[in-house]
């Protein structure tokens, strides 16, 4: 009972605490300087359809550079203390069996999501979505593909060179902007061909391209030293 009290008092006075923020708070009903500038001239400036892939890839490339870095360092982080937890689990568990639903199901979905994470970041200067949200998309699929088969090994070495070699990539292309355009990570290296078409934007697809990759091979590396060190439990 006390332990329920606690808490009820805790959330009233966290309540207390925000309800004044809560009151105060008046939306902008008018956009920024900045923020006029890139709606007025976000489409012409990068050939991007969708505004929000103009600014995170272009405008605040740098920003969309520490956000993959922090990311890595996150993954890294979680795979060193996941690994190092292994080395003292000696028994292993059974593992339980799975369903013919879940195996026969997995088998026509996982392909399917595996297509949708790519037509999504490859898309992302067209549509809602991009590389961030294209990578989480291929690590469910890896994630499902975990679930309908225990026994699967997932390649740390070829997950490792796809995730290396999407970083470089993805910093070459911004240090190429310095040179051949307007800054770093300026889609304009590549033409900036008609709005609304597949091959558009610049570079930008090819931003989202290798970001989505870089992003979809680190959760699933997480993902795989996750399953293995419960495996081995």
């Amino acid at each position: 009972m006390g332990k329920k009290t606690l808490i009820v008092l805790l959330m009233v006075a966290m309540a207390a605490v925000l309800y004044p923020l809560y009151e105060s708070y008046q939306g902008s009903e008018q956009l920024t300087e900045l923020g006029q500038y890139y709606a007025d001239n976000g489409v012409q400036d990068t050939g991007a359809a969708n505004l929000v892939t103009s600014v995170v890839v272009t405008y605040r490339g740098l920003d969309t550079l520490g956000e993959v870095t922090i990311l890595f360092l996150a993954a890294s982080v979680i795979s060193f203390f996941l690994s190092f937890k292994k080395e003292d689990r000696k028994e292993s568990r059974e593992i339980r069996n799975i369903t013919e639903i879940l195996t026969t199901a997995s088998q026509v979905l996982i392909p399917m999501i595996y297509m949708l994470g790519v037509y999504i970041f490859v898309n992302g200067h067209l549509t809602p979505g991009g590389g961030f949200q294209g990578g989480a998309v291929i690590a469910s699929g890896t994630l499902l593909m975990f679930l309908s088969n225990p026994d699967f090994k997932l390649s740390h070495k070829v997950i490792h060179y796809v995730e290396s070699t999407s970083g470089v990539v993805f910093v070459l292309i911004g240090v190429l902007g310095i040179f051949m355009a307007g800054g770093f990570l300026d889609n304009r290296i590549l033409g900036l061909g008609e709005v609304n078409t597949l091959f558009s934007a610049g570079a930008i697809p090819v931003i989202y391209t290798f970001l989505g990759l870089k992003v979809g091979t680190e959760l699933s590396n997480v993902l795989g030293i996750f399953v293995e060190s419960q495996n081995e439990q």
